[in-house]
């Protein structure tokens, strides 16, 4: 069951560029998130990617793998095969580069705020903001075809405007999200 995270007392990253591939009001255009309104949000989620190997695991696996590159890098070494132990240095470093690679693509993340005038959605990627967008509460829908699988996409829709968000959410999480927000927007509505 998907339970949004309450971001109290956080603060958003700082704003460095701010691409709007949609068009808004323009006073949805101001600096602040939607942290700073004055209207109490009913619900608040951050969505990130999921990374099944934390960082702490991924130190372990390089020592591990690092150990092993070295072990049959000496082995090799000791029978003349010395080429071998640089084709095995130049493999573990690609590994770590792949890996770091992947890390730094996931910190990506979208902050859905509701309040019950609009629903605000803040997209950030490792640089900081991306892009912000406000719908409208009265007129927003949530849609999502069932079954999910993983290219179905979730779409937010007011007033002719859509927006797809949590692309990088696995399906169950994707269908989660959407009835918890569909039940904070039927709240809302009143």
């Amino acid at each position: 069951m998907f339970r949004p995270r309450v971001a109290v007392g956080r603060t958003a990253p700082k704003i460095e560029a701010m691409t709007l591939p949609m068009p808004v009001e323009p006073a949805e255009r101001g600096g602040a998130g939607p942290a700073d309104t004055a209207e109490p949000p009913l619900f608040d989620a951050l969505l990130q990617p999921y990374r099944s190997l934390p960082p702490t695991g991924f130190a372990i696996l390089m020592a591990a793998i690092g150990l092993v590159g070295f072990l049959g890098g000496v082995a090799f070494l000791m029978m003349g095969a010395w080429p071998v132990t640089g084709f095995g240095i130049l493999e573990i470093g690609l590994f770590y580069l792949m890996f770091r690679l992947n890390y730094r693509s996931a910190r990506i993340a979208e902050r859905v705020v509701l309040t019950a005038s609009a629903l605000t959605i803040e997209r950030f990627d490792r640089k900081g903001m991306t892009g912000r967008w406000s719908l409208p509460t009265p007129w927003l829908q949530v849609e999502l075809a069932e079954p999910t699988e993983p290219d179905t996409p979730l779409t937010l829709r007011s007033h002719g405007r859509s927006l797809v968000i949590g692309r990088f959410l696995p399906p169950s999480e994707r269908l989660d999200f959407a009835n918890a927000l569909r039940t904070a927007l039927a709240a809302a509505k009143g």
